[in-house]
């Protein structure tokens, strides 16, 4: 257990030492954020504008509750968009860098095992 610690510690050094932007304190989660906000409004649009324009017979009244609803479908995807880019970007961020410090250390395996003395 102990050992495991200093691997997550070493590994939280090594993620300062490459100086990485935290996801939390950037603009990355104001946008992760609209883009959720995005998608809620998109469907809630789309969701009210989709009975507005069967209780009405008016053409004009029936064409703006379309147009509501598409405004709110092209919201939803836009924000889906948005949130699926800046979560990917964030898991992607921390497992390149987990990728980077693991292939690190087993070159220092591999380097270190090569400077032993061989076997008789």
């Amino acid at each position: 257990m102990i050992e495991s610690q200093d691997r997550v510690e070493q590994f939280r050094a090594e993620i300062a030492e490459m100086k990485l932007r935290d996801p939390a304190t950037s603009r990355e989660r104001l946008w992760l954020g609209l883009g959720i906000a995005l998608m809620v409004i998109g469907a809630v649009l789309a969701g009210i504008s989709y009975p507005m324009s069967h209780s009405t017979s008016n053409p004009l009244e029936q064409t703006d509750a379309i147009t509501l609803a598409l405004t709110g479908i092209a919201a939803a995807l836009i924000g889906g968009a948005l949130f699926l880019r800046y979560s990917i970007a964030a898991f992607f961020r921390f497992w390149l860098a987990r990728l980077i410090y693991e292939q690190k250390a087993q070159t220092d395996r591999m380097l270190g095992a090569s400077d032993a003395p061989p076997k008789a």
